[in-house]
């Protein structure tokens, strides 16, 4: 769905080459995705075209127009699903650790929705566009568990409205490295796009959101730690910063961890155990676990041994 979006740049803000400051201020954009809205005429100051290398002064007005999605043909795969549950509004999906949640970057075959495009058919919410049908929230492609999926744009807005109000219950299991001092403990640190690498997060106060992640210590193996992280907002990423940010990254993540990284983890050593929702038809409150996964199972009795 095409959209304006109005900036007003602040004093301390003046000086930034455009392209720069629209990536900083929207986080959802890449660098280059802005450049191409920029090159397209898509970006104006007080109503007049500029170059990409513009630099912006104190009150500049930026409009910037997002136009409609171009139609993208994304094919239905019958790719096995791991249901937990399914109505006629919603399912619940087991993601394998290794699946892709959504098409992006010519990555259009292999992932949750090409397999979900095959078993649900039509019947998906539309409220993401053609890339993201039923998807209301993700997981990591290295990130194994819990995903509710939406039939239907009620059970769509539904969900995203407590996802929005904190009350969607998420909880993970992970492995981390280092011993814990505490027992539990809350991590409240804000998440935005890391400043010195826009592939990555961090926790930063220059553009990010609040982020707050209340984790519990489950069993300690001296060099690393089993735990529990309950998400109280769902930032990119959000978990896997947090541990970093506090000295504790967790084992296999190439992104954040040493670089010395255990490769048979295939990634991250992070698991969606525990999904928690009130039904958006009937408002009961559903809530689902899993088993944590051989990969996940098979690690810690490494560190058993």
């Amino acid at each position: 769905m095409s959209r304006d979006i109005n900036i007003t740049v602040t004093p301390e803000e003046a000086g930034q080459r455009i392209d720069r400051l629209l990536s900083e201020k929207l986080p959802d954009f890449t660098r280059s995705a802005i450049t191409k809205l920029i090159s397209e005429g898509n970006v104006k100051i007080d109503g007049r075209l500029v170059a990409k290398n513009y630099k912006c002064r104190e009150a500049d007005e930026i409009s910037l127009f997002v136009p409609d999605a171009k139609p993208l043909e994304i094919k239905a795969e019958n790719i096995p699903l791991d249901i937990v549950y399914e109505d006629d509004d919603l399912l619940v999906v087991n993601k394998a650790k290794g699946m892709v949640v959504h098409p992006a970057n010519g990555n259009y075959e292999g992932t949750l929705v090409n397999a979900l495009l095959y078993h649900c058919g039509d019947s998906l919410s539309g409220i993401n566009g053609v890339i993201r049908p039923g998807i209301v929230h993700r997981i990591d492609k290295d990130t194994s568990g819990l995903l509710i999926v939406a039939k239907n744009d009620m059970a769509h807005l539904g969900l995203a409205e407590q996802i929005k109000e904190h009350s969607f219950h998420r909880a993970y299991q992970a492995v981390a490295y280092g011993n814990f001092k505490e027992d539990s403990a809350t991590v409240n640190a804000p998440i935005g796009r890391s400043p010195k690498d826009r592939k990555k997060m961090a926790v930063t106060d220059k553009n990010s959101k609040n982020a707050t992640t209340h984790y519990e210590v489950l069993k300690r193996y001296g060099d690393f730690t089993h735990i529990r992280c309950v998400l109280e907002t769902g930032r990119t990423h959000q978990i896997r910063v947090h541990m970093a940010y506090i000295g504790h990254p967790l084992a296999g993540d190439s992104v954040y961890g040493p670089k010395k990284v255990i490769t048979s983890l295939n990634g991250q050593c992070l698991h969606a155990g525990e999904l928690g929702f009130v039904h958006p038809r009937t408002q009961e409150y559903m809530q689902f676990k899993t088993d944590l996964p051989d990969y996940f199972t098979a690690f810690l009795k490494r560190l058993e041994r």
